[in-house]
């Protein structure tokens, strides 16, 4: 294969995957077209949709070789819905080529990444048909969305029959400026907690007859702002909390309302666990005597994957394609990954650059696909042969 056909090739794929609608939990054939480009490679598929009515997900587990170390790619068919059509410069759903780049929702979130996964699994099978090891794909359909019936449960399906990943390439769009600036070696935990003030409602002109939640929340509010957390490690950054909610309200400017909810977010480092993060803040509003009820939905923990041989093989590659030497970051949100690495897995994230991710007119670099694809071959070459 030569280099231009294998870029063409990337391209192509990239450009049949955004053709596909995809949006979540929606996979619109994407896993069946790259199912068989790897039936062909002889990898053995196997589809597992979990999940009924709105939530049904197509998930597809694909591997080569019987031996390990495995190396797995893993990613996401789904995309984010467009947003307003009007506003896009081109169908988001029709990929099209301007000034060297290419248009269309999910070009770098993330079929970019898929087809350029698939493109150098097939150039290192035919340099390498009796490479060691196995190769696998962990591909989904819900990341976007609740990612409660995708790779969670194929994870915990591999789990179950003693199947094994050694090492993980996820193609998120890690990168800042230029392609392979940066990958994520781990990811911060997120934990939302759901607070519910109970007052009584009652007519403004008699707050005595009233208990108004609004002002038995604000110092609870002020003091959560203020509560020190941490500095952050060698890692990660310093443990954030954000309030993305707060609602109290009647209708009559001249009622007092009888209760008030909010929601707030910590993405945490592993400077702390969930159960810690949970018993602060249950202590801090304790102190404060108020009628509520505090529930809490985790999303995912922190995992960290420590600097050695996935971390050398990805930044070896991205050097020999790009010259760049990489950073190893743990920023953003969260991603599946934090499924995978609780099951022993070593994780880094590698893809195309962030800049347009769910926003209007999302893009990538032409010519990054073929170098991210390159990328990815020389990951293999490092792990498995």
């Amino acid at each position: 294969m030569t280099e231009h056909t294998f870029n063409k090739d990337a391209l192509e794929l990239t450009e049949a995957l955004i053709q596909r609608p995809s949006i979540t939990p929606e996979d619109a054939g994407c896993q069946t077209l790259i199912a068989e480009r790897l039936a062909a490679l002889g990898f053995a598929n196997a589809h597992m949709p979990f999940g009924e009515g709105a939530v049904a997900t197509d998930n597809l587990w694909s591997r080569r070789g019987t031996e390990g170390p495995v190396l797995c790619f893993a990613g996401h068919t789904d995309v984010v819905p467009p947003g307003p059509l009007e506003k896009w410069d081109s169908d988001p759903f029709v990929p099209t080529q301007r000034d060297g780049l290419l248009y269309g929702r999910g070009a770098a979130d993330m079929k970019a990444s898929l087809a350029a996964m698939v493109v150098a699994v097939e150039r290192f099978v035919a340099r390498h048909p009796e490479h060691q090891g196995s190769l696998a794909f962990l591909i989904t359909s819900d990341e976007e969305g609740p990612a409660r019936h995708g790779t969670l449960k194929v994870v915990e399906a591999l789990v179950d029959r003693d199947e094994r990943i050694d090492w993980c390439v996820i193609g998120e769009p890690s990168s800042e400026d230029a392609l392979g600036d940066r990958i994520r070696i781990g990811r911060r935990g997120s934990l939302s907690g759901m607070l519910t003030v109970h007052g009584i409602q009652g007519h403004v002109a008699y707050p005595h007859l009233a208990r108004n939640p609004i002002h038995a929340f604000a110092p609870v509010l002020d003091a959560l702002v203020r509560m020190p957390l941490d500095d952050g490690n060698a890692h990660f950054p310093p443990t954030s909390f954000q309030v993305v909610k707060v609602v109290s309200d009647t209708g009559a400017p001249n009622v007092t309302p009888g209760s008030l909810s909010a929601r707030f977010n910590f993405r945490y480092s592993t400077e702390w666990t969930f159960k810690e993060l949970q018993q602060k803040v249950a202590a801090l509003v304790g102190e404060f005597g108020i009628d509520c009820t505090l529930d809490w939905h985790l999303s995912g923990e922190p995992f960290l994957t420590e600097p050695g041989t996935l971390t050398d093989a990805v930044t070896e590659a991205i050097r020999d394609v790009s010259g760049l030497t990489t950073e190893l970051s743990t920023g953003g949100g969260t991603s599946d990954g934090r499924f995978i690495a609780p099951a022993g897995v070593d994780v880094v994230e590698l893809g195309p650059v962030n800049a347009s991710i769910h926003k209007i007119n999302e893009h990538v670099k032409i010519s990054d696909i073929g170098r991210l694809a390159t990328m990815y071959e020389g990951v293999m070459q490092r792990l498995l042969t």
